[in-house]
């Protein structure tokens, strides 16, 4: 019984750099960021999950400044596009450039060619520029001119909006909203991380210095560690839990429109991640509780009753999880 046990435990994958790492991205970030602990972790998720993420909050929350920072703690490339109303596709993804000396014509890359892509406030851009991402978020290439280009890994876009209900906004289409796996809603901080943010710039200086966050993850490393995150154990019936709770939403009369299969592999991934991140080499129901809101807040629209009852995404989903036997 002992050599079983022991062979069990030989078999785990060894999780500690990971935890050691991720800690240290969150710390770093932590040196300039005050609070916003929930959207770290989920930005560490989806690092390890290799998604994409939207990050909504009203202007001022550090939207913006907490996707910089975590670009910092990575030895990648990393680009900014600020997406404005007149934002063509061409301005994303590259256009074809004559060139005089060849007499022919040279495919110019955009900024989307990069490891972390900072897309600030995406929802200000037309549908014609927002349909520009839906292949390469998808299929992490570009097909340009009859040729396709892959994009080099990790590539990962981390998107910020202002609330749909402000003045110059779009609605992005469901298509689009699909292929983030997380959409992190940005509160304003307490009183006290409030103060404490004053205090600190005033320290500083108003001086806020992106650089002295130091690098700690190579692409190699994120590699191995997404690699390791694949590796993490699920057990069947978490796997039907998981198939529950996203069928759920498709049964439900309050919604006008249900979660894509898309949802259930998001939140087994997202649910490795948080596991991998506290050292776990499997997933619990609680991991995937965890991961449920964020992953299908973006995914699923409400009945024009229930919008106007007031009932929000993160209501319903947690009522239909309340709801849901948890597996033992």
């Amino acid at each position: 019984m002992e050599e079983e046990e022991n062979k069990i435990f030989e078999n785990r994958i060894d999780l500690t750099n990971l935890k050691n790492d991720m800690e240290l991205v969150k710390s770093e970030i932590q040196k300039i960021i005050v609070g916003q602990n929930n959207m770290l972790d989920l930005l560490i998720v989806a690092l390890l999950s290799n998604g994409h993420v939207l990050i909504e909050g009203v202007p001022g929350v550090a939207k913006t400044l907490t996707a910089k920072l975590l670009a910092q703690t990575l030895k990648t490339d990393f680009s900014r596009i600020q997406f404005t109303p007149d934002l063509m596709p061409s301005d994303v993804l590259g256009t074809t450039v004559f060139n005089f000396k060849t007499s022919e014509f040279d495919y110019k890359k955009g900024p989307i060619y990069s490891n972390i892509v900072l897309i600030d406030e995406i929802n200000r851009a037309p549908a014609k520029t927002q349909a520009a991402l839906f292949e390469v978020m998808e299929e992490r290439q570009i097909t340009m001119e009859g040729e396709t280009f892959k994009m080099d890994s990790p590539f990962i876009v981390l998107a910020t909006q202002n609330p749909v209900e402000q003045e110059g906004t779009y609605k992005l289409p469901e298509a689009q909203l699909d292929r983030f796996i997380f959409k992190i809603l940005v509160d304003y901080p307490t009183l006290d991380e409030e103060v404490q943010i004053i205090n600190t710039h005033h320290q500083r200086n108003s001086v806020i210095d992106v650089k002295s966050i130091k690098s700690i993850l190579t692409p190699t490393k994120i590699k191995k560690y997404q690699k390791q995150v694949g590796e993490v154990r699920v057990e069947e019936n978490l796997i039907r839990y998981i198939a529950q709770i996203v069928n759920a939403t498709r049964e439900n009369r309050d919604l006008y429109l249900g979660a894509s299969p898309r949802a259930s592999l998001a939140i087994m991934n997202g649910a490795k991640s948080i596991a991998a991140m506290s050292g776990r080499d499997f997933i619990t129901p609680e991991d995937i509780k965890y991961m449920a809101v964020p992953v299908m807040r973006h995914r699923i629209i409400l009945t024009p009753e229930r919008e106007m009852e007031g009932l929000g995404a993160d209501q319903i989903i947690t009522q239909m999880i309340d709801a849901l036997e948890v597996p033992r």
